[in-house]
């Protein structure tokens, strides 16, 4: 049987998922983020069939969405996206400190994983946490940088007014660069990393993420397997169910076996 239950970290809400049988044991640890306007229970079926491996799964809310919402427009919610982000990959620590002290996850087996903006979330701890022991991103990418420029080149095209002065960019650019892992591929230090990714997709570029991969592929020599990229010629802003196998079987592979 798989539990599904609702618990809080510091006062955060987030969904454990485990198998009943196993609930007390150090077990390999998966904490998988959602995406923009989304919430942690649209991620549930990632959750069940983790759980269903054997992984403890978390399911964190990000702020300013599902329970943790405050009545913002997705207007007004896309001005904070990158705060909601940032505030994010530090979140991460705290769910897995606590599991860990807990005796309740395996430190040398911990995966992320998201999709859209929880990819995102996924590549940018990569640049904080060494315990990121495997890796997926699902419509993600890591070039915070490239990726602001990006949006604010679409609000120009959509024209919509810009309420950024020149310097409040140059400041969110000289932040977001501490978590761009393009900027910094050697963080990455070879780790088991999965890309799943539409190749229409109209709000995270694939090219940004592609040209990333392409980029660092070659720092796997030794294990070329540990770097793969999934490519959906057809698909737009969603992710398939190659995607969502592909995910079960990445984890059961580097943080199972």
């Amino acid at each position: 049987m798989i539990i599904v239950e609702k618990s809080l970290q510091n006062h955060n809400p987030f969904l454990h998922i485990v198998k009943k049988s196993i609930q007390q044991k150090k077990l390999p640890l998966i904490i998988f983020t959602h995406g923009f306007t989304s919430a942690k229970e649209n991620n549930l079926h990632y959750a069940y069939l983790l759980a269903e491996k054997g992984f403890r799964v978390i399911l964190p809310e990000a702020i300013y969405h599902g329970e943790r919402e405050q009545g913002l427009t997705e207007r007004d919610l896309y001005s904070h996206f990158w705060e909601i982000v940032i505030k994010t990959i530090h979140e991460l620590n705290n769910y897995k400190q606590y599991y860990v002290e807990e005796g309740l996850a395996d430190p040398d087996k911990i995966g992320l994983a998201g999709t859209s903006m929880g990819g995102m979330v996924t590549l940018g701890a990569l640049t904080k946490y060494k315990w990121v022991k495997a890796a997926v991103s699902l419509m993600g990418m890591p070039s915070y940088e490239e990726y602001l420029h990006w949006q604010l080149e679409q609000m120009k095209n959509l024209g919509v007014s810009l309420t950024f002065s020149d310097e409040e960019i140059a400041g969110q650019l000289s932040v977001l660069r501490q978590y761009d892992l393009s900027l910094q591929p050697n963080k990455l230090d070879n780790r088991p990393l999965l890309f799943w990714h539409g190749k229409k997709d109209p709000i995270v570029p694939y090219a940004l993420t592609y040209r990333f991969y392409q980029s660092v592929k070659n720092n796997y020599t030794a294990k070329p397997g540990d770097i793969h990229f999934i490519t959906d010629e057809h698909a737009d802003h969603k992710v398939s169910r190659e995607g969502l196998k592909a995910t079960v079987e990445w984890f059961e592979k580097y943080l199972l076996q």
